[in-house]
């Protein structure tokens, strides 16, 4: 198998690439951030295009490895007849950055281009909110030998546009995935809108390809769609060429010449992508790799991250953020950036069960509580009540009286029933109010139990 991507990614622009109508296109009513240019009226004629949307598919070209053009930028029309374009033709740059590469896939190029408006042939009605929008086009080389590669793939670049601050995010990303097996000719499925969708298109175009050479038949090089109730693809139209589009410059925009300084200045203010952040964090703080993609997932986390190891061991820090806090933000189905956490109170945290002031149980509870609270950690223990060493005295007590309170649990464990012991701990850590060690405590429920 050999699939290559088209990946359509909406920029996060307050205007359009070549007017000043606003974006938000989801939220307006229909047909009402539209003007006479993103609507090509006859004698409109484009703004120049959006500053920030050429800046943005730079920064994007560069975090994705990159090499930004040193040739004149210019836009061209790309004709074809559907509704959705009132002009007859997508206007849509030269690359901007080419020769990139994430995942082991490569880049052949990045290029932007204007949105076209959304037609529901359901209802025959056309809303062109959306059209003029700035997109980039991320177009890879064949290079995922698998579904899972691809979803892979998609999943790093997730990550990438999120650390880039310059894309809406997945559920406006569309891809379309182009597909051949052993060496046969390529089907293009359209507009497919999501990471899982991908995958689930790729699984049935590898079986529905094979079955087809299989009976001695030919692929055909065809457009098709994906319809995502019933996960299968449908044919289209036969395969465009780049000649079927009729190509040719935009003569109502400017070419345009990328400065070498700017595309530098880009580059210093960027944020470290993910995909790197995540090697370098192995090397220099000596972490596993599955750690280090936890804690770049966001990187409000990653940078959190960076400051708790200034004080406190990494591996530790790691343990914690990877297991424990993305436990508690996927609980309540928050993002790091909006729990509230800081990179202190996690410090904190840790120096209280390093200094066994809590117990690695209590912890636990501890955390729970920490999103979107203004009290520091020690505070909350204290309300809690969980902060303190517990004495051994205290802990033997405790045993002694759980074993005392459950004579069922001795016979039980004699009978080598392993949960008594479970069940013991737990009422230990009730009658300590979770400051007893389990682990220990454990141990010693054994002890008392192996002498009865």
């Amino acid at each position: 198998m050999m699939c290559g991507l088209e990946i359509h990614v909406q920029l996060d622009t307050n205007s359009k690439l070549f007017c000043s109508c606003p974006t938000n296109y989801q939220d307006a009513p229909n047909n009402t951030n539209i003007c006479h240019v993103c609507l090509n009226q006859p004698g409109a004629k484009p703004y120049p295009p959006n500053q920030y949307a050429i800046d943005n598919a730079i920064k994007v070209a560069l975090m994705l490895g990159c090499d930004i053009s040193e040739e004149v930028i210019y836009f061209m029309r790309k004709h074809y007849d559907y509704p959705d374009l009132s002009s007859g033709y997508q206007r849509t740059s030269v690359p901007v950055g080419i020769n990139g590469e994430l995942n082991g896939v490569r880049i052949h190029e990045i290029h932007v281009e204007e949105d076209p408006g959304q037609y529901k042939p359901d209802r025959g009605t056309v809303n062109f909110n959306r059209s003029g929008i700035a997109l980039i086009e991320i177009v890879t080389e064949p290079d995922m030998k698998s579904p899972e590669e691809a979803r892979n793939f998609l999943n790093e670049l997730i990550r990438v546009l999120n650390y880039s601050g310059c894309a809406r995010g997945e559920g406006t990303m569309r891809a379309d995935v182009n597909i051949s097996i052993e060496g046969g000719k390529r089907a293009e499925v359209k507009n497919v809108n999501s990471i899982r969708g991908a995958y689930k298109v790729l699984k049935f175009e590898l079986i529905r390809q094979k079955n087809i050479l299989r009976r001695g038949g030919e692929v055909q090089q065809e457009t098709r769609a994906y319809l995502e109730s019933q996960m299968i693809t449908v044919p289209m139209r036969l395969k465009e060429d780049a000649d079927d589009y009729r190509y040719i410059p935009d003569p109502d925009l400017p070419p345009i010449l990328i400065d070498p300084a700017h595309v530098e200045e880009i580059r210093e203010n960027m944020p470290e992508p993910a995909h790197l952040k995540t090697i370098r964090f192995v090397e220099e703080y000596g972490i596993d790799e599955s750690d280090a993609k936890v804690l770049t997932s966001e990187l409000e986390l990653a940078d959190a991250f960076e400051e708790v190891v200034k004080v406190a061991d990494p591996k530790t820090a790691a343990r914690l953020m990877r297991d424990e806090l993305k436990r508690v933000l996927h609980y309540n189905k928050i993002n790091f950036a909006d729990s509230q956490i800081t990179p202190d109170d996690i410090i904190e945290l840790i120096e209280l069960i390093d200094t066994k002031q809590v117990t690695p149980e209590a912890a636990h509870k501890l955390i729970e509580q920490m999103p979107n609270n203004s009290k520091s950690p020690k505070e909350i223990g204290k309300e809690m009540d969980i902060i303190g060493v517990v004495e051994d005295d205290q802990i033997e007590n405790a045993i002694n009286e759980a074993i005392e309170n459950n004579p069922s649990a001795i016979e039980d464990y004699k009978n080598g029933k392993e949960n008594a012991v479970n069940f013991l701990v737990g009422q230990v850590m009730r009658l300590t109010k979770g400051k007893a060690n389990a682990g220990q405590t454990n141990q010693l429920i054994r002890e008392k139990l192996d002498q009865l």
